[in-house]
């Protein structure tokens, strides 16, 4: 088939990938122009998506809205038979989702109608999920709320976001590339009107470790945002991301080190950081890290 394949992160990568090497024709790649990044902030940085497109020889496109009708037209012109949408970060006038001969399927990291939105996978960890999984849909006007061609699922248990969205961006791949395949054969299923719940985008300040909250839950936080952006607590000024975590014994005034493994108080129960990162510095163990800045039993972690 012709496709026009629209993404931007690293979840959207495996999909692109799956798509060109199984024989379809990727006409065109939209995504996300490139943003500052590097050291200093100062360079700009093509997306995960772009580099792979560029990568392969694959035109690619990032216009700053699809809202205006000469790009609208423009992307008509490619004449595709379906599109394809994974973590794009635009929105798509009926326009655009009528353009394709077979309209645009969207990869989502949640089993639909729970989590539509933008934080699929880190709203699932926080809130406790036992699983989530990945859905393809046919994509309508509404947010996430197209029918769904197919589903698969997975145990959440311990994954960090990282892990969770690497694996469910390699399976959600191949789910795409069978389900585009057999498209005839996949009936549209109407979502259902109970469950739904929005996983809006995330917020800087729920990185923020709330040791007033259950062990479980300050675990749950940890692991929600791993690797990026990290949770934090601040000690003396400076600020420590939080990548991995264990929950275990202990009681105390929450936010108090309870000893010298770097226990921490929590609203109920402890929990005790297995990774730890300082600005400026890689990802170290708690053991290295109190090797090079004590932290005393009963400090106060802010």
């Amino acid at each position: 088939m012709r496709i026009i394949f629209m993404g931007t992160p690293e979840f959207a990568v495996p999909a692109l990938v799956a798509l060109v090497e199984s024989g379809h024709d990727v006409v065109a790649v939209y995504t996300q122009p490139p943003r500052p990044g590097g050291r200093r902030g100062r360079e700009l940085t093509p997306s995960p998506v772009q580099r792979e497109a560029e990568r392969r020889g694959i035109e690619v496109r990032h216009p700053a809205s699809l809202k205006d009708a000469d790009e609208q037209a423009a992307l008509a012109a490619l004449k595709a038979d379906i599109g394809v949408v994974a973590a794009y970060g635009l929105i798509l006038p009926q326009a655009v989702l009528d353009a394709p001969r077979l309209g645009c399927l969207n990869i989502h990291a949640s089993i639909l109608p729970r989590w539509r939105g933008a934080a699929p996978i880190q709203r699932a960890i926080l809130a406790g999920d036992p699983t989530t999984g990945v859905t393809i849909m046919q994509m309508e006007a509404g947010l996430d709320t197209g029918p769904m061609l197919a589903t698969l699922r997975t145990v959440i248990a311990d994954k960090t976001a990282g892990a969770l969205t690497q694996e469910l961006a390699e399976r959600g791949s191949q789910l795409l590339v069978g389900t585009i395949r057999d498209l005839a054969q996949h009936r549209k299923v109407p979502q259902p009107e109970q469950g739904v719940t929005y996983a809006k985008k995330i917020e800087k300040a729920e990185a923020r470790l709330d040791f007033h909250g259950s062990a479980e839950q300050v675990e749950r936080q940890v692991r929600a945002f791993a690797p990026s952006p990290g949770a934090i607590f601040e000690l003396e000024g400076e600020r420590f991301k939080v990548l991995g975590a264990t929950v275990v014994e202990g009681a105390g005034q929450p936010g108090t080190v309870l000893d010298e493994a770097l226990t921490i108080a929590c609203g109920a129960g402890a929990i005790r950081p297995t990774l730890l990162q300082r600005a400026g510095r890689p990802v170290m163990t708690a053991g290295d890290l109190l090797r090079g800045k004590g932290i005393n039993t009963g400090t106060m972690l802010g």
